[in-house]
């Protein structure tokens, strides 16, 4: 039986790598994939790019793609071994349903790669149905500067202040976020009181 897989972390974690490697895997192995990204996020030429230079080309999908319906389309002209997606808190709850039933009524596995927390340490709404309704929940580790495990991102500005005002989204990369330990998220941005 094939499941649905959220694999979580905060900025700088290796997610975008992690899937770019498991499509490896599938495609050395003869066995189709299909890749899936954000269209907000348009910052390279290649949908999927990771932080050490590893790219893919990726159908992008935006809040009113139907992915059970463009997977299943896909599936018909070849059978899909795996659809991976990136950037996944960005999907919308009806499209975190639609993964569900590729893996449950499609039998496609379905390995989704996001963060969790935005920059105020709040779940995004793809994240937070994930989390809910996953099969399997991978948490991939990044570091904070202090050598603990980074769960959070915090958004600075030009000059390496930290922001917490602003719309949810705000797409960027080490230039506006920096992956931080939840002590030192909070010192920044003063939560401790």
């Amino acid at each position: 039986m094939a499941k649905l897989y959220f694999y979580y972390a905060s900025m700088n974690a290796g997610k975008s790598t992690t899937l770019l490697q498991a499509d490896f895997n599938y495609r050395e192995r003869g066995m189709a994939t299909m890749l899936w990204t954000a269209a907000i996020d348009n910052r390279s030429d290649h949908p999927i790019a990771s932080r050490i230079g590893l790219t893919a080309d990726a159908s992008r999908f935006t809040p009113g793609t139907n992915l059970w319906r463009d997977v299943m389309d896909r599936h018909g002209q070849e059978s899909l071994a795996c659809v991976l997606i990136d950037e996944a808190q960005f999907l919308t709850a009806t499209q975190v349903w639609q993964c569900a039933r590729l893996a449950d009524e499609g039998n496609i596995p379905v390995l989704c790669y996001g963060l969790r927390t935005d920059f105020r340490g709040d779940l995004f709404p793809g994240s937070a149905i994930l989390l809910g309704i996953a099969d399997a929940l991978v948490e991939l580790k990044a570091v904070c500067h202090c050598g603990r495990k980074a769960t959070m991102n915090l958004r600075v500005d030009a000059a390496g202040d930290a922001v917490d005002e602003g719309s949810q989204t705000e797409i960027g990369g080490n230039e506006r976020y920096v992956a931080l330990c939840r002590q030192h998220f909070a010192e920044q941005l003063r939560m401790y009181g």
